[in-house]
């Protein structure tokens, strides 16, 4: 008979609170005899009888599936894009009380690691294996056609979500997702790969990178979201409001089972976007710039025991200009992007706390297991060596000046604006590590604050943990939290064995031997290897640098004993080649077991589906027909009209009073077109990244009734990003014509989309209203969309 057949439920419960190692491998741990290694839980035979009268049968036990008794709640939080200094906690210049309260009431790690990007972070966190192996070997919009790197997450890892759900869990999930492959992020699905089919019950959220914190284009569930009419809306604050509600209603309403909550802002992932009020609160504070503030940094991070008293800075990238040397606009411009950034982390941590303060109102912080993970990635230097206004011109190859930047510096992380700040400030929240976010082979691309909170699982407060994890830690350590084993099969479909280690054996013993001892590193052939404290890595590009240093096979490979080099500054390839081939053959190994083989360090040509192989659901289409109301089509499941000749047939109905509004469009305020009536005549403009608009416009108003309106689009040629010549017509006659100068060569919007009948989020033309305002007062029949 099953050993947990034997044991009262409420000692096996106390046993796990008290020795977190001793989880159920098998089955469950609450002495229910269910074997949850295969999920769902099968539901037991319904008995037949051969009794007529109801009065007379006594009805059967009802099957409900339940958690483990004393299985805890979960939090869990993903920040985005925030590095190792990104806390106060981990010496950082940005007060993060929330991270705080956490740390200190727990235990924080300053050995834990990501990927290096979004995506594949995302993917190892609630899966709990190694990122290639959920197909994420980089963000979903770089997916190609071989394993490892599809961005389609397969059957076989299921995350902990769905686990827990299969088990008894209420699950939510607020802010960003940016697991769902790119052809399969719109209305048509599949939705297998959406939240909602991942193990969430609720969603609400964004599917993609980033979204305009301003005017998001989000999901409830798999329905998109129409924003209130509110000025002061900004996304972060109505994700906090969503989570909280829905905390707070699944408690009340059975207040028995566990949830698990996932929440995971948007920030500090570009868009900077920030209430002034916040901003402010950081004016001056920057003034002495990222060299000083490096130091700062470090001798806090000493001071507080993050890091060993004989730390060193790394060296910075020598792309990243000295603090002195810079011009007084410059520093300007430059602490004023800082201030933003500062003021966004400021305000995510309050967020994060009003979630918490949640849980805490209603009796439950102490029965709920907290994870912090401060970060999905170093923070990012894709802003480049002097930030950007609007992020959307670094896809697109355009290089912004300071004196065009210092322009918008008044409104910076307001509406008006989609900024980045400059690389240095990256180095800097990463410190005391030379490189940031992308660099899969340096600490400080990979590197995070982490904390856990568990008072009934966590006797000791406040202290630090040095032994290495990574973020497929995470999974296993809610399981063995919950008291459930790892599943054999889900879903029907036998599931691949977790990579990670559960971090529970370290909570209460700072001292014991690590347990994740080996983990390889790949991202855009940046590349590592972690082994007992060595550390082999080859930089093979920077986040700014669109092509790699040299080829993969002639890479230069550096060695590190983490274990007395905490800021990878000794490089002893030289002094020990023999562990360096050694290390250098185990990535390999480690790299083939996880479908990392080949190496693809490929960045821009992987936006491209046709160049990459990656599905695309317009793929041999040269025309798209669509209707009025079809809204929310992202790029990568609409016709790609860039870099060519195009033509816009929209069949109207133009009632007795005329009509106004948004025909079609694409993109938003950073960039796209538009095809529109104003005071009822047509017109055509391009928007150039927000910094210049081209306006095709007829002097008449379209007549009443049923007409054809017909932009085209004739292209110059040449190369990427021309421009060339618009013309409107109406039933067959042209009305007017002008010169389109430039176009943008690669992408319009993170997460603006193509829209009929409205121009949702931010308005591709100002003066014609925004979202709402800007919807069609006629019948649209039909428009169709062609490239030539």
């Amino acid at each position: 008979m099953n050993k947990y057949l034997l044991v009262n439920a409420s000692v096996l419960t106390l046993a796990l609170i008290h020795n977190p190692m001793a989880i159920a491998k098998t089955k469950s741990a609450n002495g229910d005899g269910l074997d949850r290694t295969v999920l769902p839980l099968a539901e037991p035979k319904i008995p037949t009888t051969k009794e007529l009268d109801v009065r007379n049968a006594k009805a059967p036990p009802r099957f409900e599936v339940k958690a483990p008794n004393g299985a805890p709640n979960v939090l869990l939080v993903l920040l985005d894009d925030l590095g190792f200094a990104g806390t106060s906690s981990f010496g950082g210049p940005v007060s993060t009380p929330s991270f705080e309260r956490i740390a200190n009431e727990g235990v924080r790690y300053n050995n834990f690691h990501t990927t290096a990007v979004c995506s594949p972070t995302r993917a190892a966190l609630k899966s709990g294996r190694n990122h290639h192996v959920n197909n994420m070997g980089a963000i979903i919009e770089t997916g190609t056609a071989f394993p490892g790197n599809t961005g389609q997450i397969p059957n076989n890892v299921v995350p902990v979500a769905e686990m827990l759900r299969l088990n008894g869990y209420a699950t939510a999930a607020f802010g960003k997702w940016h697991e769902t492959a790119a052809w399969e992020a719109s209305m048509a699905g599949p939705f297998d790969r959406w939240p909602t089919r991942q193990g969430f019950d609720k969603f609400y959220g964004f599917l993609g990178g980033e979204t305009n914190q301003w005017a998001p284009f989000i999901y409830d569930g798999t329905k998109q979201v129409e924003l209130p009419n509110d000025p002061n809306y900004h996304f972060l604050t109505d994700m906090t409001d969503q989570a909280v509600a829905w905390i707070k209603y699944q408690k009340a309403l059975t207040p028995e089972k566990p949830f698990f909550t996932y929440f995971a802002p948007g920030a500090v992932h570009a868009p900077h976007h920030v209430p002034k009020e916040w901003i402010e609160r950081w004016h001056g504070k920057f003034d002495q710039g990222w060299d000083k503030m490096r130091e700062q940094i470090l001798a806090r991070q000493i001071e507080n025991g993050t890091v060993p008293k004989d730390t060193k800075l790394a060296p910075k990238p020598e792309a990243i200009p000295a603090w002195d040397s810079l011009s007084d606009d410059e520093k300007r411009l430059f602490a004023r992007q800082a201030e933003v950034f500062a003021g966004f982390v400021d305000m995510t941590d309050h967020e994060v706390g009003r979630v918490i303060k949640a849980i805490e109102d209603i009796g439950q912080l102490d029965n709920t297991l907290v994870l912090f993970v401060y970060g999905d990635n170093g923070t990012s230097a894709e802003g480049g060596r002097s930030g950007m206004f609007s992020e959307m011109t670094y896809f697109n190859g355009v290089q912004e000046t300071v004196p065009d930047m210092l322009k918008h510096i008044d409104v910076w992380g307001g509406p008006e604006t989609y900024p980045h700040m400059a690389a240095g400030w990256a180095v800097a929240f990463d410190t005391p590590y030379q490189w940031t976010k992308q660099v899969g082979s340096d600490h400080g691309g990979t590197k995070v604050g982490m904390a856990v909170r568990w008072p009934k699982g966590i006797k000791t407060k406040g202290e630090l943990r040095t032994q290495f994890h990574h973020v497929v830690d995470v999974a296993p350590t809610i399981l063995q939290a919950a008291g459930l084993p790892e599943p054999k099969v889900v879903n029907g479909v036998k599931q691949r064995p977790m990579d990670g280690v559960s971090m529970a054996y370290s909570f209460d013993d700072a001292k014991v031997k690590e347990r994740h001892t080996t983990q390889y590193f790949e991202m855009f052939g940046n590349r590592a290897i972690y082994q007992d404290g060595w550390y082999a890595r080859t930089i093979h590009r920077a986040p700014w640098e669109m092509k790699p240093r040299r080829p993969l096979t002639e890479d230069i490979w550096e060695l590190y004993d983490t274990r007395t080099d905490f800021s990878l500054i000794n490089n002893l390839a030289e002094k020990q080649p023999k562990k360096l081939k050694e290390l250098q053959a185990l990535f390999l190994k480690e790299a083939e077991k996880n479908n990392a083989l080949p190496i693809d360090d490929r960045v821009i040509e992987r936006v491209n589906a046709e160049l990459v192989g990656r599905p695309d659901l317009m793929a041999g289409r040269a025309s798209l027909t669509l209707a009025q109301g079809m809204t929310g089509m992202t790029e990568n499941v609409f016709l790609n009209i860039k870099n060519k000749s195009k033509t816009i047939t929209a069949e109207l109905d133009i009632p007795e009073a005329g009509a106004n509004g948004v025909v079609i469009a694409q993109g938003g305020r950073f960039g796209g077109w538009s095809l529109y009536l104003k005071d009822g005549k047509p017109a055509y403009t391009y928007n150039f990244l927000g910094l210049n608009s081209y306006t095709v416009s007829a002097q008449e108003a379209l007549p009443k009734g049923k007409t054809k309106l017909v932009f085209d689009f004739a292209y110059d040629g040449g190369g990427l990003g021309k421009g060339g010549m618009g013309t409107l017509s109406v039933d067959g006659r042209k009305v007017a014509e002008g010169r389109i100068e430039k176009t943008q060569p690669m992408i319009f919007s993170a997460d603006e989309t193509a829209d009929v009948g409205i121009d949702d989020a931010t308005p591709v033309v100002a003066g014609i209203g925004e979202g709402p305002q800007t919807r069609f007062t006629g019948k649209i029949e039909k428009v169709t969309v062609e490239v030539k």
